[in-house]
């Protein structure tokens, strides 16, 4: 108890500049010899901390105060800036603005290590505004009215709560609570063709936890890829997954819901990939690619 209101008082002080013992003594709820107790134990520790008597006096840190390694170490700081800068280059002026703070408290230049750009190749920049906006809505529990493509290629506007921005497999997924279906979605972020935050609030939740039990629901998937493939086969799936055979061709085994989607998938890969299981997913593709055969020969 005693070591977190010390760093309180520390902080205080930093945001106040100064503060009287009666202050402090009535912030912290504790008496004002206690106080005076503090500020030996921050002085022992090695806190530039110090009171002046008179009118205008008070107590102080020293105006070119550094936090040092006796209350975070130098790993500890350069942690909490790496993860702020993290959240800097995903945009955002208060978070640049404390992180100009927090260097200058540590005397700890921060690392340029991450560069995050959410635009596509030839792309548009409005991809980092609609960034943003979900971002504000995560932060300030708001509502958001989208108009969402789902993967059948059907549109459609929806209020939903957006409870968290998930990076997963190279894109980016909102997690919300979606008011129209009653319940939680994931929705792919360049699925989401227009976008408005309300200013209607809503209580935060979690979101349900994906486990084991969510692969169990998908059908297991096995697909063979010549060697040529090999770069899109590790862009695309876990190392886990692959299992190189003796011609150098690629085996995937993994689990993938059964829809538009993957049909679309696989005919992406062209001739270059074959189905080995379920069977009938083979039907499905060969269907598919008859239909796109029929409407493009001349």
């Amino acid at each position: 108890m005693r070591e977190s209101r010390l760093f309180q008082i520390m902080y205080y002080l930093l945001d106040k500049g100064s503060a009287t013992a009666p202050e402090l003594a009535e912030r912290f709820e504790v008496s004002v010899r206690t106080i005076y107790r503090d500020m030996d134990a921050l002085s022992s520790a090695g806190i530039p901390v110090y009171a002046e008597a008179g009118r205008n006096g008070g107590i102080r840190l020293l105006s070119d105060f550094v936090l040092h390694q006796a209350v975070v170490s130098e790993q500890e700081r350069q942690d909490i800036l790496s993860a702020l800068h993290g959240l800097t280059v995903i945009s955002g002026v208060y978070e640049k603005d404390t992180l100009e703070k927090l260097s200058a408290l540590f005397g700890v230049r921060p690392i340029d290590w991450l560069e995050v750009d959410f635009s596509r190749w030839g792309g548009k920049p409005q991809e980092n505004k609609k960034f943003e906006l979900f971002k504000t809505a995560v932060v300030q529990s708001r509502c958001a009215k989208i108009y969402y493509v789902d993967s059948s290629g059907k549109g459609q506007e929806r209020i939903i709560q957006p409870l968290k921005l998930s990076y997963k497999s190279r894109d980016w997924y909102l997690k919300a609570y979606c008011t129209l279906k009653q319940g939680f979605r994931m929705f792919k972020l360049s699925r989401i063709i227009r976008w408005e935050l309300l200013e209607d609030c809503f209580s935060p939740v979690s979101f349900p936890e994906e486990g084991n039990h969510r692969q169990q629901e998908y059908d297991r998937v096995m697909l063979r890829f010549p060697k040529e493939m090999a770069y899109r086969v590790y862009d695309e799936f876990d190392t886990n997954q692959v299992s190189p055979e003796q011609d150098g061709a690629l085996l995937v085994t993994a689990y993938m819901p059964e829809d538009d989607w993957l049909t679309g998938y696989l005919l992406s890969f062209g001739g270059q990939v074959e189905i080995i299981e379920p069977v009938h997913l083979k039907e499905i593709v060969a269907a598919k690619a008859k239909l796109i055969y029929e409407r493009y020969k001349t």
